[in-house]
């Protein structure tokens, strides 16, 4: 089932966006539609389709969205009524559905399954029934870049996590990094395998903050990564900051939902991999900028402590990281941690429910 959003205008083109009610694929579709294009997108129910294209601002009466419901994007053939469907046809595909949890009761039914049969089954369903389709950009992770414990020196798209089957499968804390790793890979294979007639650009972007998408449910419903600034502002972390391990680097989501339409867009980046880093962070440093933010607004008395109660955390041995390729090529300017924090909590403050 589909529902327009609005009557077709003049378009760039028709994007099939998976996984719509997500907090990145919720960016990336206010960006394909500030750049001109037509969206269907994914959803598990027609409930959060609904919501989805229900939330989309849509002042200037330009921009369409409709939406079709895909329930497991890991059984065989789950993409194809979708792709077939599609009139006018798809021009690109952008993949950002993906399980991410913090415990499975099955890593492989839960996790691993659905993050790789979903990426092998949009691209099989896009071969069989869309030749229009000109490329396919799939969110990947710095999950499947990064090497914990064992870090490199510098980290770019050069680098692959060494994380193994079975570690994923034996233990939940790396069935993520594994289930992206391995989707990834997949996806290249299957481009250097079968030879369609699209080509590949994935995203592979690192703990993600911005401002909250306008379908979310619930606060609760938060992606993670925001979950620190969340719990910061909501008074969760007044007796201490809470640790900032494992992760020190950071991304803005509009600045991962731009790098995903220049991706499906710009000739030169089809073939690549895109690592998205917009600098380091540590929850203290975070806490110190919504401490700067006008109390007025804000009301923070007693929601944090004080300065000189919270010890910097960040290693003095950090590794580093070049994602220079996504400026060069996409031409992102990372916005900064100052703006992605502030931002953030402005919009977890004007937060009404959907």
């Amino acid at each position: 089932m589909t529902v327009d959003q609005n009557p077709a205008g003049s378009s760039k083109g028709n994007v099939l966006l998976t996984g719509g009610s997500g907090f990145i694929a919720a960016h990336v579709l206010d960006c394909l539609l500030d750049h001109g294009f037509d969206v269907v997108v994914t959803a598990r129910s027609d409930e959060k389709g609904q919501r989805i294209v229900k939330s989309i601002d849509n002042a200037d009466g330009k921009k369409q969205a409709s939406y079709v419901v895909v329930g497991d994007i890991a059984k065989e053939g789950a993409f194809d009524e979708a792709v077939k469907s599609a009139n006018p046809p798809f021009d690109y595909v952008v993949h950002t559905a993906s399980p991410y949890q913090l415990h499975w009761d099955d890593p492989v039914r839960d996790c691993l399954d659905p993050a790789i049969k979903g990426t092998t089954g949009i691209l099989k369903s896009v071969k069989a029934y869309a030749p229009s389709v000109k490329r396919v950009v799939i969110t990947s992770s710095s999950a499947a870049v990064l090497n914990p414990p064992n870090h490199r020196e510098v980290y770019d798209e050069t680098s692959w996590s060494e994380i193994t089957w079975e570690e994923g499968v034996e233990d939940i804390k790396k069935t993520y990094r594994a289930s992206k790793k391995f989707a990834e890979k997949a996806a290249w294979d299957f481009v250097a395998n079968e030879s369609p007639s699209f080509d590949l650009a994935t995203i592979n972007n690192t703990y993600t903050f911005g401002p909250i998408q306008r379908s979310l449910p619930s606060l609760e419903a938060m992606n993670t990564s925001n979950h620190r600034i969340r719990d910061m502002v909501l008074g969760k972390m007044r007796k201490g900051i809470a640790p900032t391990a494992p992760v020190f680097t950071f991304v803005d989501v509009r600045d991962v939902a731009l790098a995903h339409v220049r991706a499906m867009t710009i000739p030169e980046a089809g073939g690549n991999r895109f690592y998205l880093v917009g600098g380091y962070f540590s929850n203290p440093r975070i806490a110190d900028i919504i401490r700067e933010m006008p109390d007025e607004k804000l009301k923070l008395k007693g929601k944090l402590p004080s300065k000189e109660e919270t010890e910097e955390d960040f290693p003095d041995d950090h590794w580093r990281f070049d994602s220079s390729k996504a400026q060069r090529v996409l031409g992102i300017e990372y916005t900064s941690l100052e703006k992605s924090v502030r931002d953030t909590v402005e919009s977890i403050l004007g937060f009404k429910g959907a």
